[in-house]
């Protein structure tokens, strides 16, 4: 369990919140608008109505006791970037701001941000990735080449081995598991026979997917 700091109560921000409930973390939620703090009273650990921008509002939230601090702030950059810099200079252990561009997540990491997410940018790359292939269900970015992709079997490869098809050899990607009825199966060998109704985890990058899989 971890002690999160969340700045910003907007939709996204509301979303993140309930999540980190669900997974039994401890919530402090911070906006300036009052009803945004009231409806999630019910979901987090405690609540303040405050200005984000303010030093010595956030200096009485006790920063260096958060695991985490996330500034979700959506709008108004400047109170984001001021936001995240005085969350680095208060002590905040790891910083995490959203941002809208890459100008303005430049301008975050430059600012005190450990790390910037982009949820606009990374939901329309998973969706381009996504329903761009017959063969992609879902994916999960490692860096600006590699990624974890869950795929499933082509025809031709049903009733053959992963020692058979051999696409490790081939084309750069490693099986890491399988996954039959929602249950995943991690002891992959050689031997594992392809299924009909199954789907594969594989690492690697997208190029060799588009090589492998016809993209």
């Amino acid at each position: 369990m971890k002690s999160v700091l969340l700045i910003g109560l907007n939709s996204f921000g509301t979303l993140i919140a309930k999540q980190l409930y669900d997974l039994g973390h401890q919530v402090m939620a911070v906006d300036r608008n009052e009803s945004r703090v009231n409806a999630l009273l019910p979901i987090v650990t405690d609540a303040q109505i405050g200005d984000s921008t303010n030093e010595a509002f956030l200096r009485s939230l006790g920063i260096p006791g958060y695991d985490v601090c996330i500034v979700t702030i959506g709008g108004d950059f400047q109170s984001s970037l001021e936001t995240t810099a005085l969350l680095k200079e208060l002590g905040g252990r790891m910083v995490v701001s959203r941002a809208d561009r890459d100008v303005q997540a430049k301008f975050l990491l430059r600012n005190g941000a450990d790390e910037v997410i982009m949820p606009e940018k990374q939901a329309a790359e998973w969706a381009a990735i996504r329903y761009a292939s017959n063969h992609i269900l879902d994916y999960i970015r490692l860096d600006d080449d590699h990624a974890i992709y869950e795929v499933t079997v082509p025809s031709e490869w049903i009733g053959k081995t992963i020692g058979q098809i051999d696409i490790r050899k081939h084309f750069g990607i490693t099986i890491m598991a399988v996954k039959k009825n929602g249950r995943m199966i991690l002891s992959v060998t050689p031997e594992t026979m392809l299924k009909k109704g199954i789907t594969m985890l594989v690492l690697g990058e997208y190029k060799a997917m588009q090589r492998c899989f016809h993209i």
